[in-house]
């Protein structure tokens, strides 16, 4: 069984009670369930801190042993060099999900310091985001 683990960064707790128009109006956790269920052929674990600290020692934690990351960094995707050397430090791949698209959003959002140190880039699908990242380490060779 696969063990891949959600690791989403600061304001991602609000989800489903801020800004509504861009996150939508589900909570995260209803949604993890609802993943959960769907993908239960996958040991799959959520992990959510606002603190940058944090997000980096759930990265060191998991991403010798893991078999995926699923990270969603918040406002951290665009400004920390510290995560960023955190994910080229481990050997389980990271793909950066962001449930906006943010290309079609403020400039300061079009530049992210983490993708050149992923797998791969999945965003603008509502939550969706994170079910196709998932779909992605489940199918793959």
């Amino acid at each position: 069984m696969k063990k891949i683990i959600i690791i989403n960064g600061p304001n991602l707790n609000l989800i489903g009670i801020r800004e509504r128009e861009i996150y939508g109006e589900q909570t995260f956790e209803n949604y993890f369930d609802e993943l959960k269920k769907y993908f239960s052929s996958i040991s799959l674990e959520y992990f959510q801190s606002n603190i940058e600290g944090k997000i980096i020692d759930e990265l060191h934690r998991t991403g010798f042993t893991y078999d995926g990351i699923l990270l969603n960094a918040g406002g951290y995707t665009h400004t920390s060099v510290a995560i960023a050397d955190a994910i080229a430090s481990i050997k389980t791949p990271v793909i950066e999900i962001h449930i906006s698209n943010p290309g079609a959003r403020e400039d300061y959002r079009h530049q992210s310091l983490l993708t050149a140190k992923c797998k791969g880039v999945i965003s603008g699908f509502g939550l969706n985001s994170y079910r196709l990242a998932l779909e992605s380490f489940l199918y793959e060779k």
